[in-house]
């Protein structure tokens, strides 16, 4: 049984996010994403003015004559929302945790997806996957992820980046929206370096990575002597906050994490949506729509 302050929790992101998505968000998700999936129809014979890029040459060399592959627009669109539960998420020092942001977001997402008409679905993880809510329409189903997202307690604590990828492959058969909702704090030798997977997984669907962060990650604050524990490895570390060195080599430990991950995006061509708790996150997902729809009609 769900907790008041959980219930309570829910209907306010319930509120919050429906809102948004109608005030704010309106028509950008459908226009970021519109002639999103493409599926094969037919082959028929070529006609002056059709893209030379289109003919299928394999059935024009067995007929003699040039052919052209025609696709039609798929009707609908499945949205996954493949969301990070591990340790890490379960932190936060701005007015919120990770794993409240994550919820935020993905239910921003869904209700963006519901509205346009499509489906969403949702896929938890740790070092394991944790839970798979298969694709659906209606508030509802978009309430059930929000509360699958809050309410769940994981049975792993690490993050298994790579092992998330290779479930939405295996689980998605058709072309799908996969937005990846993670801090990115793994543990390379805990577990397999995530590169490969997402080049597999994004060779065959639309993956949109989403960073959840906290800028106490990055930086420090002067408050004397603090024990810090690692939520997904149990380690624990005491650091002297008052030395400006301690704090110069925390801040430069996180910048080189970013920018490996940074660099690692860059090097797949993929534009990541950086949001941190306590901030505002529609402009950013706003933003991001625009740029994509703006390289979509270039």
């Amino acid at each position: 049984m769900l907790s008041p302050d959980l219930i309570k929790k829910i209907k306010r992101i319930e509120i919050r996010t429906s809102h948004l998505v109608s005030d704010v968000l309106a028509g950008q998700f459908k226009s970021a994403f519109r002639g999103r999936g493409m599926e094969f129809e037919e082959v028929r014979p070529y006609q002056i003015g059709d893209d030379v890029r289109s003919i299928d040459w394999n059935v024009s060399a067995r007929i003699g004559d040039p052919h052209v592959k025609l696709f039609r627009e798929e009707r609908e669109l499945t949205v996954l929302l493949a969301v990070d539960l591990s340790g890490s998420l379960s932190f936060g020092t701005n007015a919120q945790m990770k794993r409240e942001l994550a919820a935020e977001v993905a239910a921003t997402l869904a209700f963006s997806a519901i509205r346009s008409n499509d489906k969403a679905a949702l896929l938890c993880f740790t070092d394991r996957i944790e839970a798979f809510v298969p694709p659906r329409k209606g508030p509802r189903h978009v309430l059930r992820i929000v509360r699958e997202i809050l309410s769940r307690k994981p049975e792993g604590r690490g993050t298994d980046l790579a092992g998330a990828l290779d479930e939405v492959s295996r689980t998605l058969r058709r072309r799908a929206v996969v937005f990846v909702l993670s801090d990115f704090l793994t543990d390379p030798s805990a577990v397999r370096p995530w590169e490969h997977s997402m080049r597999l997984a994004r060779a065959r669907h639309d993956v949109i990575p989403i960073t959840i962060g906290d800028r106490r990650e990055y930086e420090l604050p002067d408050v004397g002597l603090v024990e810090f524990e690692d939520l997904e490895t149990g380690r624990r570390q005491l650091l002297d906050t008052r030395s400006a060195k301690v704090r110069r080599q925390y801040a430069e430990v996180a910048r080189e994490r970013l920018a490996r991950r940074t660099d690692t995006l860059k090097r797949m061509r993929m534009e990541s949506i950086d949001l941190e708790t306590g901030r505002d996150f529609v402009e950013p997902l706003a933003a991001y729509f625009r740029r994509r729809e703006a390289r979509r009609s270039h």
